[in-house]
Formats: structure tokens, C-alpha cells, sequence
């Protein structure tokens, strides 16, 4: 069975069209500001909510909030780990994450969401544990993922920001599509 290839990452001054966050323009201390509040808005965004609703697919294509939450939790633990790395390694070679043989393999869809929540926001603290870390000539080190594609470490705190933006409005447009009809306005 052939398998997918894996994506290319952002480019440094990826603009996002969907979410607008624009890397380039984004400030180290923003950035951080942003994954700092990760686990704070991703409760509000699933607090009350029948566990059902977290678990439905808006369509078979997109996942549900509760595998969105685990993606979340895993993007973290991988920044956290790459961050470490490319302050203390030269140019190391990271891993792709495989997200979608991640979300079958570690069955995101059947996770205990309560006990994701307090992952993600012990992932998000790893993630602010290596922040500061990292010196001021740190920005700029880097990690290699497939040949030609080095990112630096502003951009690792960039892109964690941005998953977390993108990712719980993401979880925000899921549960609005996953209420029944009945149920709306």
C-alpha cells in the first residue's frame, strides 16, 4: 500500500489563509503569548459540551474536537522536544510527526478529553520550560525535518502558535456543525 508523502512545513513568512496569523510579523513574545493560552481557550472552547458532540466529525474528512485536542497535546510535546533539540544539538534532523497515522494509531477519537486537557496544558508548560532556555543568539539555530527544509527556532515557537490559532478555531467551526439542526438559533 503506497503511503502519502509527508507535507512540506510553513515557509518562515507563511501568511495563513485561513486563520490570517502571519509568521514574519509575529513577535517572539507574542508567539509565546499565544501558546501560553492554548490550554485556557481550549477548555472554554469545549466546557459544557456533551462528550458526543466532542467526539462527532463535522464530515469524514475533518476531525472532531476531541481529536483535535490530542493533535494539540502532540504539537506541543514535538515543539517542546524540537525546541530542546535545536538549542542543544547542531542542525539536528527531527521527525515528522504523521498526524493522521497518529490520530489512528493512538486513537484520538476515543481519548478521555478531561485528561487531554491537562495534557496539553503540561505540554504547553514543557513548551515554555525550553522558551526559557533559549538565548538570545538562539532564535536562529535550527532543525532539519526533510532534506532543504531547516526551520529556526522563532519559527518553531511561530508554528506552535499558530496550530494552536488555526487549530481551535478549527475545534470552534466542528462543534458549531455538530449541533443538530434543532439545536441551532
Amino acid at each position: 500500500m503506497p503511503t502519502a508523502a509527508v507535507p512540506p512545513l510553513p515557509a518562515e513568512d507563511h501568511v495563513c489563509r485561513t486563520c490570517g496569523l502571519d509568521f514574519a510579523a509575529l513577535s517572539v513574545e507574542d508567539a509565546a503569548a499565544l501558546v501560553a493560552a492554548v490550554p485556557q481557550r481550549a477548555r472554554a472552547v469545549v466546557e459544557g459540551r456533551p462528550d458526543a458532540d466532542l467526539r462527532r466529525r463535522p464530515d469524514p474528512g475533518t476531525w472532531s474536537a476531541a481529536e483535535y485536542l490530542c493533535h494539540l497535546r502532540d504539537v506541543h510535546v514535538t515543539t517542546t522536544i524540537r525546541l530542546h533539540r535545536a538549542r542543544t544539538e547542531e542542525l539536528p534532523v527531527v521527525e515528522p510527526m504523521l498526524n493522521d497515522l497518529r490520530a489512528r494509531r493512538f486513537r484520538y477519537a476515543d481519548c478521555d478529553v478531561p485528561a487531554v486537557l491537562g495534557e496539553l496544558a503540561a505540554a504547553v508548560a514543557g513548551v515554555a520550560d525550553e522558551l526559557r532556555r533559549v538565548g538570545p543568539d538562539g532564535w536562529e539555530r535550527q532543525v532539519t525535518r526533510l532534506p532543504g527544509e531547516e526551520r529556526t527556532v522563532r519559527w518553531l515557537l511561530r508554528n506552535a502558535a499558530h496550530e494552536g490559532r488555526h487549530h481551535l478555531a478549527d475545534v470552534e467551526r466542528g462543534l458549531r456543525a455538530a449541533r443538530p439542526p434543532a439545536a441551532r438559533g
